[in-house]
């Protein structure tokens, strides 16, 4: 399964099944999970762990010392979960020390071409990152989110779990679990009501989370006062006014 013109490590460690098409580059401790696939012209390097049932596509570049001036060689790390699809030209980096020293994707995740994620990231499970989409050093992207064609987003931002932003968006502060967000800079403009729909949550869950929605962004409310007129109807809505009081940097108004 291993093409006779790549170059596999020896420190390498290969699962099952696992497919390194021609001229692509397994570098020094990597270890591949059964059944994933290598395509062509693809570069891996270490440390890096890339679970089960991945395939990646040519020319892309997996594990890469990451670009930050502040690094200088420190053994960082990349993690990658299961059943995840990195279509061509997409770059994920490293961790650095600053942080945790890791960068982590989860799984069931789709990565369209020329997606770039920076060191430290943490990306979530089952979310889509379409083409050109880029994510900046440290940012965070809960489950389910959806990054639209070429948005960016600023680094330390957070993503919220089932959250949607739109072609070009420029995102420069956090987005509460459930938003929809476009715009440059990116803005509140309802709702995933289609999303969480497809997802099973209940008409229930979705009527609390639109009036939560409205105390946040509709009455003229600040922050804090939103956050107090929010009652804890759901486990949803309590998601969402958690993620607001965590938020690093602020949420998008």
């Amino acid at each position: 399964m291993i093409h006779e013109s790549a170059i596999v490590s020896p420190s390498a460690k290969l699962g099952k099944n696992v497919s390194i098409g021609p001229w692509s580059y397994i570098g020094d401790d990597v270890v591949i999970g059964d059944n994933t696939v290598i395509h062509s012209h693809v570069v891996v390097k270490g440390p890096s762990i890339i679970g089960k049932n991945n395939q990646i596509f040519q020319f892309s570049s997996v594990g890469e010392d990451c670009q930050d001036k502040k690094y200088n060689g420190e053994p960082t790390r990349l993690e990658i979960g299961d059943n995840n699809i990195i279509r061509e030209n997409v770059t994920i980096h490293r961790g650095t020390i600053q942080d945790q020293s890791l960068t982590k994707i989860g799984s069931n995740n789709l990565l369209m071409a020329y997606v770039h994620i920076a060191h430290d990231c943490m990306v979530g499970d089952n979310t889509i990152f379409a083409n050109n989409a880029s994510i900046a050093g440290h940012v965070h992207v809960g489950d389910w989110a959806i990054l639209g064609g070429m948005v960016g987003v600023h680094q330390f931002c957070h993503i919220g779990a089932h959250s949607f932003c739109g072609l070009n968006s420029m995102v420069v502060k956090d987005v509460p679990p459930y938003v929809l967000a476009s715009g440059q800079n990116a803005k509140p403009h309802g709702i995933n009501s289609e999303g969480l729909k497809r997802r099973g949550f209940s008409s229930d869950d979705i009527l609390a989370i639109k009036r939560a929605y409205k105390e946040l962004y509709r009455k003229g409310n600040s922050v804090d006062e939103a956050l107090e007129n929010i009652p804890d109807a759901s486990e949803a809505v309590t998601v969402l006014k958690q993620f607001i009081i965590d938020s690093p940097r602020g949420i998008i108004r």
